[in-house]
């Protein structure tokens, strides 16, 4: 690949995970930015993010900038990747050389959706970005071997997205997603609980 660090983004619509090479999963952060909404500034990433939501005065505003597993605003996509791979960045490697990145992918995704990670990859500071759709990544962080003729269902139930997938041969054999996932869990679930108390 070359002299940069190589990463992986699981870029996440609840949760962005980044593994680097030779040292694990380094970040695991909210997929949330902070914004203050008179000057379009943003506060905070992450968890700092977080933790300001309900704390601070109304023109600040948490934006998830993930909808459904994909890109919903760009530029806020941007910073926060760009805020999150500067942290993992670092020493004598992050300073010269740009990172590799594989970066996960709903398992179905139009052209524009992945054109749109890709750039916002590399406006954050990558040099080379590669896409993995997700229920092949999900297969391989399982231990399956994908190299096989027969066929392995996987079905990744993320924030956003589930994706479900028979993965043979290195490549999805059949594939489906739905939007629902995690976040219309959490609000069916909270609907419940409103209803019945």
């Amino acid at each position: 690949m070359g002299l940069g660090l190589n990463i992986g983004i699981d870029l996440g619509t609840a949760t962005v995970l980044i593994y680097v090479e030779g040292r694990g999963v380094v970040l695991r952060e909210p997929s949330v930015v902070a914004v203050n909404t008179r000057t379009g500034r943003v506060l905070a990433v992450g968890e700092r993010a977080s933790l300001m939501l309900g704390r601070t005065p109304d023109i600040v505003k948490a934006v998830r900038p993930l909808r459904e597993g994909v890109i919903s605003d760009f530029q806020v996509t941007e910073i926060m990747l760009k805020e999150f791979i500067g942290r993992v960045n670092t020493g004598f490697l992050g300073r010269y050389f740009k990172p590799t990145i594989v970066v996960s992918v709903p398992g179905v995704i139009t052209p524009v959706e992945q054109k749109a990670v890709e750039d916002a990859c590399r406006h954050a500071g990558a040099r080379e970005v590669f896409l993995i759709r997700e229920p092949i990544a999900s297969a391989i962080g399982a231990g399956i071997d994908i190299t096989q003729a027969s066929g392995s269902m996987i079905i990744d139930i993320g924030g956003g997205t589930t994706d479900i997938a028979v993965i043979s041969l290195c490549r999805p054999v059949v594939d489906a997603s739905t939007k629902v996932a995690g976040d219309k869990f959490d609000e069916a679930i909270i609907r419940y609980i409103r209803r019945r108390h």
